[in-house]
């Protein structure tokens, strides 16, 4: 093991440039289902530190760094893509002890720390038992469903020990438990017609409204968790129109899979009461990601928590939705972890401090060097 006073020096020295290479990140959009061109730019940065990137066929940036071959590989992830449209504005300002800006902390300082995290296992000339994956994944955020750690999951997992998560907000969070969530679209169908002529022909909007308003009278139980919200709404095309056509975007979500189906086929359920001779109403899946856990007692849901105790950090048990869903799935250790402290995440107005970074830098180097851990 590293001594402890090299390991801080290292990571403090490299707070400003990790700082510096969230800021260049941050830089260039990357909404879901478009993380091309930050996926270029974040192959080029590994290229420049030496390592030898892949760009997988849906855009994931993969590098491998070889290890002894006596253990299974670690798997360490950050998100490439943003919640913001291409054409948002990607200011990004820094203060002295702040930075602010769309993404800046979700993700871009979470794949700016793996670039980091490579730099300091080569000065560290530190060897595993088994290799590290580095990937920057495309696909976390809304409907992109973890496609990105999907495919890597399933490209890898028979070499897979465990995966961490890597996200720049909530240093002390261990996302041990992943909430899972099924994205719907109801579209109701109507014949239409003028709003004094056609009176009393129904509405696609009115059947709608009713549709949610029977959503929201459905109970749900706080333990486990489980939620519903009604995302968007379209549809209509005039004041004096009988509305033909009108649609929502609901999230359905819980940390217990059997309430998150029952909740589905409640929803199925209100929308065949719906139904008439003069209504459709079809049912379209978006996305859906699986609900699970990490036990608290596995290995290294307890030396992640060791680790921050270590650095000063009282971690807290989470429940979210994050990139390890994927391979808490399928059965692999996974948790995500947090890198330092902020607010205003998936707002214009993002705000990572910069102070806290030093310990989120200095958790990756010990969860590399302790793994893998019994």
């Amino acid at each position: 093991m590293k001594a402890r006073h090299t390991v801080r020096a290292l990571a403090r020295s490299a707070v400003e440039r990790t700082i510096d290479l969230a800021c260049q990140i941050a830089a260039v959009p990357a909404p879901t289902f478009d993380e091309w061109e930050r996926a270029r730019l974040v192959a080029q940065l590994f290229v420049q530190r030496g390592a030898q990137p892949e760009v997988d066929a849906i855009g994931n940036v993969i590098v491998r760094r070889q290890g002894e071959g006596r253990e299974q590989s670690l798997l360490l992830a950050a998100h490439l893509d943003t919640v913001f449209p291409r054409d948002t504005p990607l200011t990004i300002e820094r203060g002295e002890s702040w930075v602010r800006g769309p993404g800046i902390g979700d993700n871009a300082l979470g794949v700016a720390a793996l670039i980091v995290l490579w730099e300091l296992l080569e000065t560290l000339a530190l060897r595993t038992p088994g290799d590290l994956l580095f990937a920057a994944n495309v696909g976390e955020e809304g409907l992109g469903n973890l496609r990105g750690m999907r495919v890597l999951i399933e490209r890898f997992k028979p070499e897979l020990g465990a995966v961490v998560a890597v996200e720049g907000h909530n240093l002390g969070r261990v996302t041990n438990a992943a909430v899972g969530s099924i994205r719907l679209r109801i579209i109701v169908r109507g014949p239409g017609g003028h709003s004094w002529g056609n009176f009393g022909t129904p509405s696609a909007i009115h059947e709608l409204a009713h549709i949610i308003c029977a959503l929201t009278e459905t109970p749900v139980p706080r333990s486990p968790k489980t939620t519903y919200n009604v995302g968007t709404i379209e549809g209509g095309v005039s004041v004096n129109t009988i509305a033909p056509l009108a649609q929502a975007v609901i999230d359905l979500r819980s940390i217990d899979g059997r309430e998150l189906r029952r909740l589905h086929r409640t929803v199925e359920e209100i929308c065949e009461r719906h139904r008439s001779a003069n209504i459709t109403v079809e049912l379209e899946l978006l996305g859906e990601r699986p609900a699970g856990e990490t036990p608290v007692d596995v290995p290294l849901v307890q030396e992640t928590m060791k680790i921050l105790r270590e650095l000063g950090v009282e971690p807290v048990l989470d429940a979210s939705s994050t990139d390890a869903n994927a391979a808490i799935a399928v059965g692999i250790p996974a948790v995500c972890v947090g890198l330092t402290r902020g607010q205003g995440s998936h707002t214009v107005t993002e705000t990572i401090e910069v102070a806290p970074l030093e310990l989120g830098l200095m958790q990756l180097v010990l969860l590399v060097e302790r793994f893998p851990v019994s």
